[in-house]
């Protein structure tokens, strides 16, 4: 991936429906494969939080934020690098309990990375990690070499800005400091 940088993009956005359509498109027509998504509602009420990752360049990213931006239901969109944020997933792992029982070696492998057994029965273990992506990829490795995983699966990076603001809260604070003063006139 060369000169490819992993960026998380932020787009706050009323729930509509078809608006994710409309965002994963600006990807497509680009040819930039999204690598994560999660949508959720977000922590101001009628809005919601898109949280994706693509890997590209700066000039491609900043061009799809801006495509993203004038799409009619979106608040506003952001992009910003790994250093920018905080960011988690969380990953569930099956694994073999027969294995679990005849060798210490996975029990060690969950400690490791401080995972957690959220279910155990006679024939398989669901291992729970929650974390950033380096260490879920790390657990899951060193669980498949052992050979005891038989399903996994992982959520999308959901993300914080470091900064001590959210630029939504403020972009929405000044729209209605805008439309009270409008409406004063």
């Amino acid at each position: 991936m060369e000169d490819k940088t992993l960026y998380t993009i932020i787009v706050h956005s009323e729930n509509f429906a078809g608006l994710l359509n409309q965002v994963t498109a600006v990807f497509t027509r680009r040819q930039i494969n999204i690598e994560s998504l999660n949508v959720s509602a977000s922590s101001i009420k009628g809005v919601h939080k898109y949280t994706i990752t693509a890997w590209t360049d700066a000039d491609s990213i900043e061009k799809v934020v801006r495509q993203i931006e004038k799409k009619i239901d979106v608040i506003q969109a952001h992009y910003f690098t790994d250093d920018e944020i905080y960011s988690h997933e969380i990953a569930l792992f099956k694994v073999s309990t027969p294995t679990f029982q005849n060798t210490p070696e996975p029990s060690k492998v969950i400690r490791k990375y401080s995972a957690r057994i959220v279910e155990m029965n006679p024939v398989f273990s669901v291992v729970e990690k929650n974390g950033p992506s380096e260490e879920i990829t790390a657990l899951f490795s060193e669980l498949q070499a052992l050979g005891c995983v038989l399903q996994s699966v992982r959520s999308g990076r959901v993300a914080i800005t470091t900064s001590c603001f959210e630029r939504v809260n403020e972009f929405l604070n000044d729209r209605e400091e805008r439309h009270n003063s409008s409406q004063s006139s």
